[in-house]
C-alpha cells in the first residue's frame, strides 16, 4: 500500500512539472505544492466547476478531459474550451477575484487537482518566475480568446468548422509523417458545439473532407490532419 502512495504522488509531481505554472519551481516547492492539492474524481457529465465557484480554486487536470461551456438563455451550450490531462483552468479567476459566466463539464471520468485561492497565493505569487509564467499564460489565453472571437464572426460554416478544427491542431497536434493528429477524442457533436454550427453540418463536411484527402478519421476519434486540409484553411 505504501508503495502504491509513493507512486501516486511521485505521478502528481511529474504532472505538475509540465505545467508551466510549476515547471520553474524546485523539487522542494513542488513537493510543498503537491502536498495541499486535493484530488477529486468526476464521472462523465458531471459538472466540476459552476460560474459561482470559479473564483476559490485553480484547477489541475490529472486525468481525463473536460470542456467549458457556456448556455445561452436558449439553453443552447457554446463549447469555449476544451482541456485534458495536464491542461489546468480557473487560475484568472484567482487572480481578480471574480466569477465566469461558465461552466467546466467532464467529457469523460476525469481526476483534477484542486488548489486553494490561499495555497495559490503563498506558494506561486512568490516566485517571480511563477509570475513570469503568469503574463504569458495570460497572454495566451487572450490569444486563444481572439481567435475564438473571430471564428464565431465568420458567417461561413465551413470556414468555422475548418478553423475549430485546425486551432485544436495547433493546441494539441502531434506530428506525424502523414500531417498532424489531433490528440483529444472529440465527437461531432462536440465538434459543432465548439464552431456553433449544426452537428450533421460538421459530419457532412468531414465527409467531404475526407473524400478530398484532407482528413482521416484515425481510432478513438482522434483526426489525422493532412497537407492538403492546411492548404485549403485559411487560418486567423
Amino acid at each position: 500500500m505504501e508503495s502504491r502512495i509513493k507512486a501516486r504522488g511521485a505521478d502528481s509531481v511529474t504532472l505538475l512539472r509540465k505545467i508551466p505554472f510549476f515547471s520553474s519551481l524546485s523539487d522542494e516547492h513542488l513537493a510543498t505544492v503537491q502536498h495541499v492539492v486535493r484530488k477529486r474524481k468526476f464521472h462523465k457529465n458531471e459538472i466540476i466547476l459552476r460560474e459561482e465557484n470559479t473564483s476559490q480554486f485553480m484547477y489541475l487536470v490529472f486525468s481525463g478531459k473536460v470542456k467549458v461551456v457556456h448556455q445561452s438563455e436558449k439553453g443552447k451550450e457554446h463549447i469555449l474550451a476544451f482541456h485534458k490531462q495536464g491542461d489546468y483552468f480557473g487560475e484568472m479567476a484567482l487572480l481578480d477575484g471574480k466569477t465566469w459566466p461558465a461552466s467546466v463539464i467532464a467529457m469523460e471520468d476525469t481526476e483534477i487537482g484542486l488548489l486553494a485561492k490561499s495555497d495559490f497565493e503563498q506558494s506561486l505569487l512568490t516566485d517571480s518566475m511563477v509570475v513570469r509564467h503568469i503574463i504569458i499564460m495570460l497572454c495566451s489565453r487572450l490569444r486563444d480568446s481572439w481567435k475564438m472571437l473571430k471564428v464565431m464572426s465568420l458567417s461561413d460554416a465551413e470556414q468555422r468548422v475548418r478553423t475549430v478544427i485546425r486551432h485544436l491542431g495547433d493546441i494539441y497536434g502531434i506530428q506525424d509523417r502523414r500531417g498532424t493528429i489531433v490528440a483529444m477524442k472529440l465527437t461531432h457533436k462536440e465538434i459543432a458545439e465548439h464552431a456553433s454550427v449544426a452537428r450533421e453540418t460538421v459530419s457532412r463536411l468531414l465527409r467531404r473532407f475526407a473524400r478530398n484527402n484532407e482528413v482521416e478519421a484515425l481510432e478513438g476519434k482522434y483526426l489525422l490532419l493532412k497537407p492538403e486540409f492546411f492548404k485549403k484553411s485559411d487560418y486567423l
